[in-house]
């Protein structure tokens, strides 16, 4: 297990198909569509200065100096005494953190990688959990304790059973193929939402479409190498939209790219009658308009209609955009979103919104986080998936539910 101190890089800005420049945000969840142009990135060293390895000394300070309040309510869902740990390094994109209640262990997507890892709370032992994966992105587990995975790959929602077989969720809509799903969560129902974004469309995180398809418009790349025989054919065809599957296996598309574009984290308020949405940046070969890295509301109805959307928070923190990825609530209903600053570094980690979308405060952490979830035996413990580590933190609350 590293637990080096070395400068850690971010992800790597990569050029898209199709005559677009994209930047680090439009290629992956949690990125934004405007990049600062400061030429150095802000100091995340705290004084004096820290370590967030494992065998690192103490923290000395009563409140952790990376734990920041815009507003006295955040001492309230915060822990004092309770320091940012860096549990493990060693990732390329570490994405889609996951908490099994049973087990007691995190699951999460190291992407590039294609595969999943497995941080054992009883040691802080970490292996291998499944390889390959598919590329999968984001991971949850449902009210029956069975994992569910987005994989980009495949592009297609599977859910691990309890025997350990594997069943595929949903693999096309209406007969067109998924673009790349990229997070989900289950309502008590029996439903499972989630979320299809471009992202996967490429070499690093997937694979790109087949020749003239929109991330491959010329064919240049050779989309079959390293991959099964059956990726050949794939080709991006629908926009980016939100979908629940019923447990009858029908699949609804409740939100579309002209209510929230290029969609990526998702998650319900603790009562379910609220869905939030981070809509991100452009990815591969995406022609509509592109996410603009806010996070929407919507009402949900008892028939689970959406209705009523609206920009819940922009995630600008002192003029600096804290683009969003992955999203939980608490008990209380405060939404605690992932931020990719780009190379503003000192405000990557996560922000903290009450449920009228007023900022609360925010974890910094010295690398962009993608995603999060709640857990340890009292749900009480924050898991942050950021770019090659895995960090966390006691908090003073809990999630609202199975992550």
């Amino acid at each position: 297990m590293s637990s080096s101190n070395s400068n850690l890089s971010r992800r790597q800005a990569l050029t898209a198909i199709g005559g677009a420049s994209l930047s680090l945000g439009a290629l992956k969840a949690g990125a934004q569509t405007a990049e600062t142009t400061a030429t150095a990135p802000p100091t995340t060293i705290t004084s004096p200065p820290r370590s967030f390895a494992p065998g690192a000394p103490p923290n000395v300070y009563f409140w952790d100096p990376d734990v920041i309040a815009a507003d006295d309510s955040f001492w309230g869902v915060m822990q004092p005494n309770a320091p940012i740990q860096r549990l493990w390094t060693g990732a390329l994109w570490a994405e889609g953190p996951a908490w099994n209640a049973q087990g007691r262990y995190l699951v999460w997507s190291d992407i590039p990688n294609n595969r999943q890892m497995r941080w054992l709370e009883e040691d802080g032992h970490v292996s291998e959990f499944r390889d390959p994966s598919n590329n999968s992105n984001g991971n949850s587990f449902d009210f029956q304790g069975r994992q569910l995975s987005c994989e980009h790959l495949t592009r297609r929602l599977v859910r691990y059973e309890l025997d350990g077989s594997v069943t595929i969720l949903a693999d096309n809509f209406e007969g067109k193929r998924f673009n790349s799903p990229n997070d989900v969560v289950a309502h008590p129902d029996g439903s499972y939402w989630f979320t299809d974004p471009p992202y996967g469309g490429q070499l690093y995180e997937g694979a790109p479409d087949a020749a003239g398809g929109p991330s491959n418009p010329d064919g240049l790349f050779n989309n079959r190498l390293g991959q099964p025989p059956e990726i050949g054919e794939a080709v991006r065809e629908m926009e980016t939209a939100t979908y629940r599957v019923d447990s009858d296996g029908n699949i609804t598309r409740v939100a579309g790219e002209a209510d929230a574009p290029d969609p990526n984290g998702l998650c319900f308020s603790p009562d379910y009658k609220t869905l939030y949405i981070a809509s991100t940046g452009k990815g591969p070969g995406d022609t509509g308009p592109g996410g603009q890295g806010n996070v929407f509301a919507f009402d949900v109805g008892d028939d689970n209609t959406l209705s009523n959307g609206r920009v819940f928070t922009d995630c600008m923190v002192d003029d600096i955009k804290c683009g969003p990825d992955g999203l939980r609530t608490d008990v209380a209903g405060n939404l605690w979103v992932s931020s990719n600053a780009g190379r503003n570094v000192g405000y990557s980690g996560v922000t903290v919104w009450n449920p009228e979308g007023a900022l609360m405060g925010r974890i910094r952490i010295p690398e962009i986080c993608g995603n999060i979830c709640f857990g340890g035996p009292k749900r009480n413990r924050l898991f942050m998936a950021a770019s090659q580590s895995i960090y966390s933190v006691y908090v003073g609350t809990q999630g609202s539910a199975p992550s």
